[in-house]
C-alpha cells in the first residue's frame, strides 16, 4: 500500500540541524547582549485570550482583522495564537505583580509567533521574534538605550547593509490633527488606492503610509509629514533622541513614513532595514507604547521595546555571506578494535567524556572496525578513539585525527581532563 507523506502546513518551515545551530547561536548572542543592558529573559504562553490582542494590538489592525489564528477552546473561550510578543509580555508584567518593582523593569524574550498571511521570503506563518520590553520610563534616554541595544546586537553579528530609520508618530493630540490632514490628502486619490487602503482611509489612515502595493506607494512620498504636526513636547523629545543617537555614534535616517503596524505605538518609532534580502525588509522594528498597559489594565505605565524577526535575520546573514557556520559534527567517535572490547567500557568512557563537556558518538549499528572508520569520516568527526586490548590494559585510547591521519595513544584520564579536544 502506497502512503503519501503529509507535508508541513503552508507557511511553516522545518529548521534542520545546521539551521537550528545558527538559530540557537543568534538566540544566545541576543540574550547575552540584552543581559549586558540589564534585561532579563521572560517566557509567556503561545496562546492568549483573543481580547488581549484585540484591545492591545488594535481591532482595526490587519493582524487582528485578518491574520490571527483564533479558535474556541473546549470551554468556549476565544483563544488566539500569539501574533507578536509585546502584548503578552505587558500582560505578564501586570498580572505577575512586577508592576510594583523598582523602575524600569526590563525583559528580553525569544518567542514563536503566528500570523495567517501570504508566505514569502523571510515571512512565514510561524516565525520567531527576538525582543525586549522596557516598562516604567517615559524619558527619551530609554528610547535611545533600546535602539543602542539593537544596534549593538546587529553590529556584533557583522552586518554591514543595515540602515536605521527613525520617526516620531507623536501623541494622541498630535495624531488627531495629522490624521485629518492625511485623510484629506488621500481622499483626493482614493479611487486609485488598493482595496485594503480604501478601508484603512476610514479605520486606520496612518497605515496608508505603510502599504507596499505599487498603486499606493507612489502617493506616500507626497503625503503630509507627521513631523510638521508634532506638539512641542513630542518635537523636543524627537530632537533629543536624535542628539543622543548622534552622540553615541549611531547613524540613522529620519523617515516620516514609518508608522509601524500596531495601534499601541506613540512618539518614537524605528526600523532597522536590510537592503539585500529580496526587497528592502525590516529586520528589527519597535518604538514607544505609553498607552498599551492603560488600554489593557487601566494603569498608566510607559513602555518601549522592539522585535527582531529571526528568520529575516538569518536571511540577512546569508545575503552578506557572513560566516556563522556552526559545526554539528561530534568531536569523538569511539571505535572498538576487536570483539573483546566490552560495551560497558565503551559506555563508561563516553559518559566520562560527555560529563566533561565533550561530544561523543558510540556505534549503535553493530558496525565492524573498517565501517566505523568510514562512518566517522562521513559525519565529519574530528577524532576517532580506538579502543583495543592494549589500550584497555593501559587505561588509554588511541586518538586518530580524522583530517590528518595522525594518531597517538593518550591516557583516558588525560583526555577527560583536557579543556580542549586532543
Amino acid at each position: 500500500m502506497e502512503v503519501e507523506l503529509t507535508n508541513a502546513p503552508k507557511g511553516t518551515k522545518d529548521l534542520m540541524p545546521k539551521e537550528t545551530a545558527l538559530f540557537r547561536y543568534l538566540e544566545n548572542e541576543f540574550l547575552k547582549v540584552a543581559s549586558s543592558y540589564g534585561y532579563n529573559e521572560i517566557m509567556t504562553p503561545v496562546i492568549e485570550h483573543t481580547e488581549l490582542f484585540s484591545r492591545g494590538v488594535g481591532s482595526g489592525t490587519d493582524i487582528v482583522q485578518k491574520e490571527m489564528y483564533t479558535f474556541k477552546d473546549l470551554g468556549g473561550r476565544s483563544i488566539s495564537l500569539r501574533p507578536e510578543g509585546t502584548a503578552g509580555v505587558a500582560r505578564a508584567y501586570v498580572q505577575s505583580g512586577e508592576l510594583s518593582k523598582a523602575k524600569p523593569v526590563k525583559y528580553s524574550y525569544v518567542s514563536s509567533c503566528f500570523r495567517y498571511e501570504k508566505p514569502q521570503s523571510g515571512r512565514q506563518r510561524m516565525f520567531h521574534q527576538l525582543g525586549i520590553e522596557c516598562f516604567g520610563s517615559k524619558e527619551v534616554q530609554a528610547d535611545a538605550e533600546v535602539i543602542m541595544l539593537a544596534s549593538d546586537f546587529l553590529n556584533n553579528l557583522g552586518l554591514k547593509e543595515i540602515t536605521l530609520t527613525i520617526n516620531s508618530i507623536g501623541c494622541n493630540k498630535c495624531r488627531e490633527k495629522y490624521k485629518e490632514a492625511l485623510v484629506k490628502y488621500y481622499e483626493s486619490v482614493s479611487e486609485n488606492l488598493c482595496e485594503t487602503c480604501k478601508i484603512r482611509l476610514n479605520t486606520n489612515p496612518m497605515r496608508l503610509l505603510d502599504c507596499k502595493e505599487d498603486e499606493c506607494t507612489k502617493y506616500s512620498s507626497d503625503a503630509p509629514s507627521i513631523l510638521d504636526f508634532l506638539c512641542s513636547e513630542c518635537a523636543n523629545d524627537f530632537s533629543k533622541l536624535q542628539e543622543l543617537l548622534t552622540n553615541a555614534g549611531i547613524q540613522y535616517e529620519v523617515d516620516p513614513r514609518i508608522v509601524r503596524g500596531l495601534d499601541y505605538y506613540n512618539k518614537t518609532a524605528f526600523e532597522f532595514i536590510h537592503e539585500n534580502i529580496g526587497a528592502k525588509a525590516t529586520v528589527c522594528g519597535g518604538g514607544r507604547y505609553d498607552n498599551l498597559i492603560n488600554t489593557l489594565a487601566g494603569i498608566k505605565e510607559p513602555g518601549i521595546g522592539f522585535g527582531i524577526g529571526l528568520e529575516r535575520l538569518m536571511l540577512a546573514i546569508d545575503s552578506e555571506n557572513i560566516d556563522k557556520s556552526i559545526s554539528t559534527s561530534p568531536e569523538y567517535v569511539i571505535i572498538p578494535a576487536g570483539e573483546n572490547v566490552p560495551h560497558e567500557k565503551i559506555y563508561a568512557i563516553a559518559k566520562m567524556l560527555r560529563n566533561s563537556g565533550k561530544t561523543v558518538v558510540v556505534d549503535i549499528m553493530n558496525r565492524n572496525f573498517k565501517s566505523l572508520i568510514k562512518y566517522a569520516n562521513k559525519i565529519n568527526a574530528k577524532y576517532a578513539l580506538i579502543l583495543g586490548e592494549d589500550e584497555l590494559k593501559n587505561e588509554a585510547v588511541t586518538v586518530k585525527n580524522m583530517a590528518s591521519g595522525d594518531q597517538r595513544t593518550v591516557k583516558i584520564s588525560e583526555l577527560v581532563n583536557s579543556q580542549e579536544t586532543i
